[in-house]
């Protein structure tokens, strides 16, 4: 039996972006273990894929370098038995565990002088591809032909516990999801949530972390943002009746339980990380300066979220067939 031991992205959007690429493992190995290496912040979500058969919390800091953290933890996996290591992240330090655990076989895509850490290293492909494409070419050969299309994320939900925590925070359904926050910055925060909520004939609450909670102040509703872990958010967010979000991590969450959702999109590009789900509805203005991908609108005017009217999101959301509440996922 192989063993594959892949080396998750930091952010939850791209860990779930990640997901077809551990499909394709599957597919091509169906008796294959897969465990993932990932932040604590991050595993909430891969415990709930399918075809990961363990989750291996880090214990880095955010962007540091812990050389000796890091050989300690490898020292534990050594004798694991991975044949193979994919390292998602570009950077040097996401290499070191497997080569420090005595991986044989490890893959990425080059960058930070990794040559002495990788050992099959793809290339880039031109441009921004879509992220999930990105990924998955790591299951093949570099250069290899990329089999479309690829599987959607998929995250699933216990209906029991998704309905413990709804009595936990006094949820009743059918209510709506707002998630006004997005950790990479201001220009892909769209200002109308407030608004919105107005808007909506359905109960709403907002979800997101404890930075987000700003964000959510003069929402018609529950702010539960800050309030909740990771694992109630998604629970939450499977009971939705319709989700609106920012490009941000429970986007991507709302995508992958298979809810109703509109997605609004300012400085980065749907082209490059859509919501992978044939139920979401994105929305983004295209503007001649778009994608920007910068954190803050360089040009002062954030045209590409400000032109985005609460009017045009209750417009999508007309075009979204809404579920009944209480569904767990795809």
């Amino acid at each position: 039996m192989a063993r594959y031991l892949v080396v998750a992205p930091n952010w939850i959007g791209d860990a779930l972006m990640a997901q077809p690429l551990l499909a394709q493992l599957r597919e091509r190995d169906p008796q294959a273990r897969i465990d993932v290496l990932a932040p604590a912040w991050v595993a909430p979500v891969l415990r709930r894929m399918a075809e990961v058969a363990g989750v291996i919390e880090t214990p880095f800091a955010h962007g540091a370098l812990e050389l000796r953290e890091r050989w300690k933890l490898a020292r534990t996996l050594r004798g694991l038995g991975y044949d193979e290591a994919l390292v998602l992240p570009n950077s040097l330090k996401s290499a070191l565990v497997p080569v420090f655990a005595g991986i044989p076989r490890r893959v990425g895509y080059a960058g930070e002088a990794r040559f002495g850490l990788l050992n099959v290293v793809h290339r880039r492909r031109p441009g921004r591809e879509p992220m999930a494409q990105h990924f998955a070419r790591l299951a093949a050969p570099p250069g290899a032909d990329l089999r479309l299309p690829l599987p959607d994320p998929q995250v699933t939900v216990d209906a029991a516990s998704a309905e413990a925590t709804r009595r936990k925070f006094g949820i009743q359904a059918p209510y709506a999801a707002l998630c006004p926050g997005a950790e990479y910055g201001p220009a892909k925060r769209w200002p109308y949530f407030a608004e919105l909520s107005r808007q909506l004939a359905l109960p709403v609450i907002a979800l997101g972390s404890a930075r987000d909670r700003a964000f959510a102040e003069g929402i018609r509703g529950r702010n539960l943002a800050g309030e909740t872990t990771l694992d109630e958010a998604i629970e939450l967010l499977a009971g939705a009746a319709l989700v609106v979000s920012n490009d941000s991590g429970l986007m991507h969450v709302a995508a992958a339980l298979g809810r109703p959702q509109v997605a609004l999109f300012g400085s980065s590009s749907p082209k490059h990380t859509p919501p992978l789900s044939a139920h979401s509805k994105v929305l983004w203005l295209g503007l001649e300066c778009s994608p920007c991908y910068a954190r803050e609108c360089p040009l002062g005017h954030f045209r590409c979220m400000r032109e985005l009217s609460a009017d045009k999101v209750i417009a999508a959301l007309g075009t979204v067939p809404i579920f009944p509440s209480g569904a767990t996922g795809k």
